[in-house]
């Protein structure tokens, strides 16, 4: 009897690990899907520009369709999953972008536009919902598991964004089923993520009340947390949708280039590993934030007076970027009293902070129509590292929402 017993434990144990193993392998599958599909566009935007005859705008247009559609979808994700639950919202999240992706292989601008609108609501939809799951499987394992799911989206954005123009011109198959490739990965990441669907568990849900709405909304401290985290993405995807042709025009291969941008994007992966464990050590956080949107300031003059030293702007930017990116998240956290005051400024950040964003592709690319350069867009990235160092000194004190 004892030894039927130590069987079926070892039996269960076993289970257990590759239920988790599944789980894990899932997530990380998941957070492969949230970056390379829409960042994967900049290194072929030219070709798509010549094929369908866009304007610069309307080519700011399609790398800003992604982040109009996180600021309308994301609100929603939470309603999708009260009713159907975190696992099978991710599925339909996964989905989305394998629709979005394959749809790429047709013909037709309209299409392109339509697809990567899709592909935007898909990855608003993980993006709201996979810390949760996070939280809710490994919630003594949240930094670990966020900075490594980070490091999965980086490294996957980053290595598509280097591949995907020697992809393009293997045996001449071209841009369009290069980007439409991607959805080998999706695939995969549905087939992993079906026995997820068993489960139907729904999110905790944190009540937030008027009243603390109104305090957030009414708070200097709030804004200046947001603004941190919406001047930093502006000038992020600015360089995600703009920066190899920014760097084709400086004298880089087209190759090159995607290159590099794939390298901003590894290394906007990179800097969770180094944060995260010295967040906890600082009373408060105004010199770093400020000295890294200062570098980020520095290092777009750089791309300006001397991009012949890209690699080492781009790595740079690429790191300034995502430890930005990461410390107005952690002040989300660190800046408030408790779970509703929380949930409440993070609604308002990513609202604000992806409107913020949508603007600046577009911009950029009105800049470069009517100047003929990309001068324009490198002093509008200048400015808004400026204004990060600005928000994020007055956001980095260690104080909460009511004290200022």
């Amino acid at each position: 009897m004892y030894l039927l017993l130590l069987l079926l434990n070892s039996v269960t144990s076993s289970q257990n690990l590759i239920r988790n193993l599944l789980l894990v392998l899932g997530i990380f599958l998941i957070a492969a899907s949230l970056r390379a599909p829409i960042t994967g566009i900049a290194p072929v935007l030219e070709q798509i520009i010549e094929q369908f005859q866009l304007n610069a705008s309307q080519a700011g247009m399609l790398t800003t369709l992604p982040l109009i559609a996180f600021a309308i979808a994301s609100p929603m994700a939470a309603s999708l999953a009260k009713k159907c639950g975190l696992e099978i919202s991710l599925f339909i999240a996964l989905v989305l972008i394998g629709i979005g992706v394959v749809s790429r292989v047709i013909d037709s601008a309209t299409v392109l536009f339509i697809g990567t609108a899709v592909i935007g609501v898909g990855i608003a939809i993980g993006n709201v919902l996979l810390p949760s799951l996070i939280k809710r499987d490994f919630p003594h394992k949240v930094a670990v598991m966020t900075s490594s799911y980070v490091l999965a989206m980086g490294i996957f954005g980053g290595s598509y964004s280097a591949l995907i123009i020697p992809l393009a011109e293997y045996k001449e198959i071209g841009w369009q089923l290069a980007l439409a490739s991607y959805a080998l990965l999706v695939v995969l990441a549905i087939m992993v993520w079906l026995p997820q669907l068993k489960q139907h568990t729904m999110p905790k849900q944190a009540y937030v009340s008027n009243n603390t709405q109104n305090k957030i909304w009414h708070s200097a401290l709030a804004w200046q947390i947001t603004l941190l985290l919406g001047f930093n993405s502006f000038f992020t995807y600015i360089m995600l949708g703009w920066l190899p042709s920014i760097l084709i025009e400086g004298g880089h291969s087209a190759q090159h280039a995607g290159a590099l941008q794939g390298a901003f994007q590894v290394a906007s992966a990179l800097p969770g590993i180094v944060l995260i464990p010295l967040l906890a050590k600082l009373k408060d956080q105004r010199i770093l934030t400020l000295s890294l949107a200062l570098l980020g300031a520095l290092c777009s003059a750089g791309l300006l007076v001397a991009p012949s030293f890209a690699m080492l702007w781009s790595v740079t930017l690429g790191f300034c970027s995502g430890a930005c990116f990461i410390l107005g998240l952690s002040f989300v956290s660190l800046r408030t009293h408790d779970s509703m005051q929380a949930a409440a400024l993070s609604g308002m950040a990513q609202c604000i902070g992806y409107l913020l964003a949508a603007t600046g592709p577009i911009i950029a690319g009105a800049l470069h129509s009517y100047f003929n350069n990309w001068a324009g867009a490198l002093w509008l990235c200048m400015a808004s590292s400026l204004l990060c160092a600005l928000f994020g000194y007055l956001s980095g004190r260690n104080i909460t929402i009511g004290q200022q």
